[in-house]
């Protein structure tokens, strides 16, 4: 619980720390305590628009995940292959949270104080970048300015440590079915509304930090169009994030039953460690068209067709796999 008003002046550095981190571990456990926290932030700080477009995007995540485990995906990819991808969507999920709260909670307690306490991002390994974007922000309030640069910090902080690394990069970025994404529309995030619309955006290329936040930027212009933004919203208070596909698919006449799982009742708690700590701003050159603003009120098209063509395309290959291979399908749900 965040402490507000007059008790936030009492405070020391020190026990500010303390109570970010703290706050930061109870929330970092899973894709649903993510996205709610996010949420739950949005709603103390409207201002802070970047924490209500990590909510929609973790929404995403969590689908992406619950999909590994539905009706589809345990016939059209390998166990092994599902498992890696639920932990690359885990781990860039935990980095990107670990990094980001901390920042939003320091803001909070800038704004109790009334003063900024950005010089303490250090204790929590926040890059220099950021350090300087908050202070810029507390002096001109550019909301669109710090919305791009926590952009462009998020897909930054997760370059090296998934994109890049290892095991994710030989087993998964790397691999011919994740070249496949767009087919399986991965790289899709998708915003929907109670009335049964879908919004939003994908990404080609997505092992380059330079296409993931143009993604995140084109995102946001469609969260926060005039359109848009109150139902996009109203979805979001209205409904509990489980993580399955049915959370918006309950909402689109005709596509009543549930072919995903929820998420807590599929995949158990993960226990991340940070790897030893880089600031990627000491060897990333910060490029200019990352800091192109986000032009807000852009128009939002529709993916509502686009939803049920690719549904409809995945269930044909679905049928077609279990008719032509039906020893291998049963092979794959192990």
């Amino acid at each position: 619980m965040l402490i507000n008003g007059n008790s936030a002046l009492d405070l020391t550095d020190h026990e500010i720390i303390r109570i970010i981190k703290n706050q930061t571990d109870r929330w970092n456990l899973d894709n649903i305590s993510r996205t709610n926290a996010y949420l739950n932030y949005y709603l103390q700080h409207q201002d802070m628009q970047w924490a209500f477009l990590a909510s929609m995007v973790s929404r995403n995540a969590g689908w992406n995940m619950c999909d590994l485990e539905g009706d589809l995906f345990t016939d059209l990819l390998s166990a092994t292959f599902r498992v890696r991808l639920f932990l690359t969507y885990e781990r860039a999920n935990w980095l990107i949270f670990q990094d980001a709260y901390p920042q939003l909670l320091l803001y909070h307690y800038s704004t109790k104080i009334g003063k900024p306490l950005f010089h303490l991002l250090r204790n929590f390994h926040v890059s220099s970048f950021m350090e300087e974007e908050w202070m810029l922000y507390w002096h001109h309030s550019n909301k669109l300015r710090l919305m791009t640069s926590l952009i462009i910090n998020e897909q930054n902080v997760i370059q090296r440590p998934v994109i890049e690394y290892g095991v994710y990069r030989e087993k998964v970025f790397d691999s011919i079915l994740f070249s496949l994404q767009d087919w399986f529309h991965f790289s899709v995030v998708l915003f929907p509304t109670i009335r049964g619309e879908l919004y939003g955006a994908s990404v080609h290329g997505f092992k380059a930090p330079s296409n993931r936040i143009e993604l995140g930027k084109n995102l946001a212009s469609i969260l926060f169009s005039p359109e848009q933004y109150d139902n996009f919203l109203d979805f979001a208070l209205r409904t509990e994030h489980t993580g399955s596909r049915y959370d918006y698919e309950r909402y689109i006449p005709y596509m009543s039953n549930r072919k995903t799982p929820m998420l807590r009742l599929t995949f158990p708690f993960v226990e991340h460690h940070r790897h030893q700590y880089e600031d990627w701003r000491k060897t990333t050159v910060v490029k200019a068209k990352w800091g192109r603003e986000i032009v807000k009120g852009a128009s939002s098209k529709s993916l509502t067709e686009w939803y049920f063509s690719k549904q409809n395309q995945l269930e044909f290959a679905h049928a077609c796999k279990k008719i032509m291979f039906p020893f291998l399908s049963r092979q794959r749900k192990r």
